[in-house]
């Protein structure tokens, strides 16, 4: 649906798509990522990530960059359907948009899951990680609207110039600083963990 209104030359129709996703996003990584550390605990495993002789920041990076792989297949069977679009209308039409859209798109994603670890890496019940991620993430799209000094800590809202073609530079940092910083506190409450076991 997003590249029939890019290819019809719609951007605002494309930009309304990609905000109707992002609603459901929340859950998505929600799912994705309430199960990378806990169920460790809920299978009386908990000594597992602590006593293991592999690097933690290795064993993090690991479920991270799987969870980014999930995100990375759903682009593929998007680019598909953009291709067969692109093959009916005879030309390849605004491929800048779509690609700047999906690196928009992932940057975003990244945050959340790096986010959705960090949350998963706290509780003992999934199901308690899983509603407080996709809470949390939600509200965080509402933010700006309350002050615009919390834009900072909305994905959402920094995504909003990718579906217009604009790789924006603060906005790109800022998603992965966000991503670098979860990670890096992911890592740190586990090895914590490790030297209190």
């Amino acid at each position: 649906m997003l590249y029939t209104y890019i290819i019809c030359g719609t951007v605002e129709y494309s930009t309304l798509f990609f905000y109707i996703i992002q609603e459901l996003l929340p859950f998505t990584i929600a799912i994705l990522t309430m199960g990378m550390f806990t169920q460790k605990i809920n299978n009386k495993e908990e000594t597992i990530l602590p006593t293991t002789s592999k690097n933690i920041a290795v064993i993090v990076l690991g479920k991270f960059l799987s969870a980014v792989a999930v995100i990375l297949i759903t682009f593929a069977f998007s680019l598909i359907y953009y291709i067969i679009l692109c093959i009916f209308a005879g030309k390849i039409t605004n491929i800048q948009t779509v690609l700047t859209t999906l690196i928009g798109f992932l940057l975003v994603s990244m945050s959340y899951i790096s986010f959705g670890m960090l949350i998963s890496s706290l509780t003992k019940n999934q199901i308690v990680a899983g509603v407080v991620t996709a809470i949390l993430i939600a509200l965080s799209s509402y933010l700006p609207n309350i002050s615009l000094m919390f834009s900072i800590i909305s994905p959402a809202y920094l995504f909003q110039k990718y579906p217009y073609g604009i790789i924006a530079t603060t906005e790109s940092i800022t998603l992965i600083l966000q991503t670098l910083m979860f990670i890096t506190i992911t890592i740190l409450l586990i090895n914590k963990r490790k030297i209190q076991k």
